[in-house]
């Protein structure tokens, strides 16, 4: 059995995130620190769920015992959104940006390197066959064990979750790059990470349809400004302005939980 998140993973506390009945820490701060770690788990036939925290996730977390639960049980967790780095500074834990979409390619390197097979679980069986095409052509050595595009709908906890860890186990592969979106690839991660011990198993949302060109990513002049929700929004309002008013409106609560765990810092 794996430590739970909130347990000892061998990290200094990180920021903390806290719920109703459980709290969430981003802990592991930096992408050089992730990869290094998915690194050594990967030579040492160890698993591990990874978990990419933007607001969306903490909206979500708030909605959804099941989620929490799900989310607690993750090894790796990173901020994937600028708030979630401006609240640990407020709360004087600083961790870095490590987007879930921007570690594709160099996840991928480390499972190349370490010779663990590689699946890519989630969107489309188009998307994954272009994703499939550009990871081959940037990793050498890469090995893509398994294509699997769930269907419309799918249930991560029931029969077809049961059928996609089958088709992993079959596969060989060792690190799972799941875009199935939130909570369904946490839910998913958590439970197949139960299964199938000696499996990575990493949420990276839209990752496999930016690098297949399914979905266009910010120009890097919005990403450096921290514009990259706007540039969302506004391609998409009548889907996504709901969903960032709101995250929006989770702020204040998260920013007022930060400042007292900068408090209780300087107490201490």
């Amino acid at each position: 059995m794996h430590p739970s998140q909130g347990e000892s993973s061998g990290r200094a506390l990180g920021m903390e995130f806290s719920f109703e009945d459980r709290t969430i820490t981003v802990n592991t701060p930096t992408r050089e620190a992730l990869l290094a770690c998915v690194s050594e788990r990967l030579e040492a036939g160890q698993g591990f769920a990874l978990a990419t925290l933007n607001l969306d996730h903490l909206v979500k977390l708030s909605a959804s015992a099941a989620f929490r639960a799900a989310y607690a049980r993750h090894d790796l967790i990173v901020a994937d959104g600028n708030p979630i780095v401006w609240l640990s500074r407020l709360a004087r834990r600083p961790v870095s940006l490590v987007q879930g979409a921007d570690l594709v390619l160099p996840l991928t390197r480390v499972a190349a390197r370490a010779g663990a097979p590689v699946a890519l679980v989630g969107s489309t069986a188009q998307a994954l066959e272009r994703a499939e095409a550009r990871l081959r052509a940037e990793v050498p050595g890469l090995e893509v064990a398994a294509r699997i595009a769930p269907p419309f709908g799918f249930d991560p906890m029931g029969a077809q979750g049961d059928d996609v860890i089958a088709q992993i186990r079959e596969s060989g592969a060792r690190l799972c790059l799941l875009a199935l979106g939130a909570p369904k690839q946490e839910l998913f991660a958590a439970r197949a990470r139960e299964v199938l011990s000696q499996t990575g198993f990493a949420g990276i949302g839209a990752g496999l349809d930016f690098l297949a060109g399914q979905q266009r990513r910010a120009p890097r002049w919005v990403q450096r400004l921290a514009l990259e929700w706007l540039w969302r929004m506004l391609s998409s309002p009548a889907r996504l302005g709901p969903r960032y008013a709101r995250c929006a409106l989770v702020l204040p609560r998260h920013a007022l939980a930060a400042l007292r765990q900068r408090r209780a810092a300087v107490r201490d």
